[in-house]
């Protein structure tokens, strides 16, 4: 027991070193010229991206439910975090923490108001629900004047930097992640492998659906405000059903319910198209080909339902050691 626990402990103090080491990494190159402000942002966006496709898991890769408006809550976020900025009148560095929150807050709201009557539907009712959800908020937006209308929302001050996205998105995979290993996170999964035996055991099946729900447009309004003010100005055609797609995209292809497989698409999704930008004629072309591939060769996803354990790799290494010992033993005897 105690070596069980003395090797988690040694795991979180790897997890730690590794994401201090990535963050250090990051800021030498950049201090040193290597990333400029085209990789920079490159970056940035990775790091959006990674919220909103973790976020997106939760819901429809750990609780099983297709939701197709996922870029209307990060919307949401987005509009609700710039005009707190651009209308509030104070600092901009005090304000932007409270725009963060705030874009989250709102979302989550969207979040319970269309997940109530939403989410007593199932598979394809449900994800043409979600599916308006997101055209109703695009099209509302387009036609409100304080948003900016068709022309969009401009003048958003550019206070989103590589320290506020990686601590962000290393949140949300902490968050989420320790919320999947809970009782509430079990729950969760249970009502994705079976709702009926699930509700039969005394699960709250609509209570964690509406939980999960909630927490997924949370953390995509966070991404919608973090976006707003890394790119400066945000027009509804951004947020349309193909986005919500790319997003799903970035989940099925990581693997649904796997957070670390979320991560791995979400980072390459992001840099791939980018790396093609030399061969532009045939850019999409090569990207579209990579999914096709993988979803032939690897339909579950990269990693399926499975995450990248330090621990169980931890537990090979140490029996492999303690095999390779009794066989010198056994030779030596």
């Amino acid at each position: 027991m105690k070596q069980t626990k003395n090797k988690k402990i040694v795991v979180y103090f790897v997890i730690l070193a590794l994401i201090l080491a990535i963050f250090g990494a990051v800021k030498g190159l950049t201090g040193a010229g290597i990333i400029n402000d085209y990789y920079s942002g490159i970056l940035i966006m990775v790091c959006i991206n990674i919220i909103l496709a973790v976020s997106l898991n939760l819901s429809t890769g750990f609780l099983g439910q297709l939701i197709l408006g996922h870029a209307g809550f990060m919307s949401v976020g987005a509009y609700a975090a710039a005009l707190l900025t651009l209308r509030s009148g104070l600092p901009e560095t005090a304000v932007f923490p409270m725009a963060l929150l705030v874009g989250g807050l709102t979302a989550a709201l969207f979040g319970m108001i269309i997940g109530i009557p939403a989410l007593r539907l199932k598979g394809d009712y449900l994800a043409i629900i979600t599916l308006g959800f997101g055209e109703i908020i695009r099209v509302i937006i387009i036609n409100l004047k304080f948003t900016g209308g068709a022309r969009g929302l401009r003048g958003i001050p550019a206070l989103t930097n590589f320290n506020w996205v990686y601590l962000l998105a290393v949140l949300t995979v902490v968050i989420l992640f320790a919320f999947i290993r809970s009782r509430h996170g079990r729950a969760v999964i249970s009502i994705r492998e079976d709702e009926i035996a699930a509700e039969a055991s005394g699960i709250n099946t609509t209570y964690y659906k509406l939980l999960a729900f909630v927490m997924s447009a949370f953390f995509a309004g966070i991404a919608g405000a973090l976006y707003a003010h890394h790119i400066g100005i945000l027009v509804p055609t951004k947020f349309d059903f193909n986005y919500s797609v790319e997003i799903l995209v970035m989940v099925v292809l990581g693997g649904m319910g796997s957070i670390t497989g979320s991560i791995i698409a979400a980072t390459v999704l992001t840099v791939l198209p980018e790396a093609l930008r030399e061969f532009a004629s045939y850019r999409m072309l090569i990207y579209s080909m990579v999914l096709i591939c993988v979803m032939l060769f690897r339909p579950s996803g990269l990693l399926g339902q499975y995450e990248f354990s330090l621990t169980k790799l931890l537990g090979r290494s140490g029996k492999k050691g303690k095999n390779d010992s009794a066989v010198s033993g056994e030779k030596g005897a």
